[in-house]
């Protein structure tokens, strides 16, 4: 198995809507795991092109109860890759999501909601 850290941060609630039971955000995820098979001589970290991740192995983490998510791509796909000399992988990108979130407005204008943005990864 590989330990795989991971960080997270809100960049924005752009809605909520009661009438879907969702809302939207941009979150940016940072993960970091080790890969041995990349170590390499030196004491600088390499800061890889984004379209490089096609030849790594990353982590499958997914959105649960996501309705539709998308990576940013202006100009260029948010992604960065950076390795370090002992072979840890830094891996973050940019994502807005739609999320589906139960809300109970039976209490409405004095209800109160939680809505949550929990991450996952497939086992095999």
């Amino acid at each position: 198995p590989v330990s795989i850290g991971m960080s997270m941060d809100i960049a924005s609630i752009d809605t909520i809507s009661e009438i879907n039971m969702d809302y939207t955000a941009t979150i940016f995820l940072r993960q970091r795991w080790t890969d041995e098979r990349l170590c390499f001589d030196g004491n600088k970290s390499l800061s890889l092109d984004g379209r490089l991740v096609e030849m790594l192995w990353v982590p499958d983490t997914f959105i649960v109860d996501s309705k539709r998510s998308f990576l940013h791509d202006v100009t260029v796909e948010n992604r960065l890759i950076r390795i370090y000399p002992n072979g840890t992988v830094l891996y973050a990108i940019r994502i807005t999501t739609t999320v589906s979130c139960s809300m109970d407005l039976t209490k409405y204008p004095m209800d109160k909601q939680t809505c949550t943005l929990q991450l996952e990864s497939c086992k095999t």
